[in-house]
């Protein structure tokens, strides 16, 4: 686009690093001493923080209140998107369904919220990484233990306490917006129930055991959000289908871990879509540098803005994650909401079953050719 570009980075293991990627590139800690100080020196027209996961969402505020220019999502709706109470109420305006939830400071909060919604429920620091700290919980004496230990981990954020939607089935859903129509990349299906964090989670693109009537409810929940939020750029949505509802879990006005997956299975580039997105550009044209063989088709519904799909042209794709079990002797190999893999691989077929086994055997899991003695 002939734009120059900054990349700021403290993982110098990771492919941004290439020195084709940007013009220039910071090896800092994601600190707001250290972000100041590059924006003070570089003063870039615009600073994009959605491409870095968690951590620069929660300097969105300060980097505001500076005076640098977040383009894209602005930090007022980073704000609204992470802020638990303030993010209910609005969830509660649009219609949508939410587990019954609440935020606590103090054991006897906790204790209380837990006791209303009834066990078992989901806790979790408010702002964390990859799930760190999070439990589900059966009881009070189980409650008392994890509070106990949860402050060293949210530096007293807030605990989130939610009912925890025994066995339902988790979608994961990335979309992008300009505000006026929104492109829905793609719906996975995760294949493990939800409360496994999504990170470990092996999921299908698109989903295998849903219908045509709920997978349409998902999209327009999805677009009503997005355009409601006030999202401009990439956001991400995990939704858990419990008895035929549909709930929301949460919403991140970011890219998510799976935008490459994604990307890969529809062929078209969502982050650099959405790049484009939040500099300004209209959603359709920033797709149509990319839709090269129109694989992108348009469900116009009057009364709101146009919903665009991808169209997978009959193949199925599969994530699977990468585990270091085989390398870490004696780790808890039982998967929950804190996050365990290291990596992901993905397999394409036009069964599903055949993109599964092309997924597990990437991932070095030897599927049983016969069963088990009982």
């Amino acid at each position: 686009m002939g734009v120059k570009t900054i990349m700021y980075n403290c993982n110098p293991e990771t492919v941004s690093t290439d020195y084709d990627t940007s013009d220039i590139l910071y090896f800092e800690p994601i600190d707001f001493e250290h972000v100041r100080n590059v924006i003070e020196t570089e003063n870039p027209d615009g600073i994009i923080v959605h491409f870095g996961g968690q951590t620069p969402l929660k300097l969105a505020n300060a980097i505001h209140d500076m005076g640098g220019k977040i383009i894209g999502t602005t930090a007022e709706v980073i704000d609204l998107a992470e802020d638990r109470e303030k993010f209910s109420t609005f969830v509660e305006k649009a219609g949508l369904l939410q587990p019954d939830n609440g935020t606590a400071v103090t054991l006897e909060e906790a204790l209380e919220i837990a006791n209303r919604v009834t066990y078992p429920v989901l806790v979790r620091p408010s702002f964390v990484l990859g799930g760190r700290g999070m439990k589900i919980v059966y009881s009070d004496a189980e409650l008392k233990q994890y509070m106990a230990e949860a402050v060293s981990v949210s530096n007293d954020a807030p605990v989130l306490v939610d009912k925890f939607l025994d066995r339902a089935i988790e979608l994961d859903v990335d979309c992008i917006t300009d505000g006026t129509d929104v492109y829905i990349g793609g719906i996975m299906q995760h294949i493990e129930e939800a409360g496994i964090h999504s990170g470990d989670s092996a999921c299908s693109l698109p989903p295998i055991s849903l219908s045509d009537t709920l997978l349409k409810e998902v999209e327009e929940k999805t677009k009503t959000m997005a355009l409601e939020l006030g999202v401009v750029g990439l956001m991400n949505t995990q939704y858990a289908i419990h008895h035929g509802k549909i709930y929301l879990i949460e919403v991140n006005p970011r890219a998510s871990r799976t935008v490459p997956f994604v990307s890969k299975a529809t062929g078209i580039p969502m982050a650099k879509v959405a790049t484009r997105v939040m500099y300004g550009e209209s959603l359709k044209d920033a797709l149509k540098a990319y839709d090269k063989d129109e694989k992108i088709v348009n469900v116009t519904n009057p009364s709101r803005a146009n919903l665009l799909l991808p169209m997978l042209k009959g193949h199925v794709a599969v994530k699977e994650a990468v585990f270091p079990f085989n390398k870490l002797s004696g780790a808890d190999l039982i998967l929950g909401p804190e996050m365990k893999s290291t990596g992901e691989v993905m397999g394409i077929s036009d069964d599903f079953g055949k993109a599964f086994a092309k997924a597990q055997s990437a991932a070095k899991n030897n599927l049983p050719s016969n069963g088990g003695k009982v």
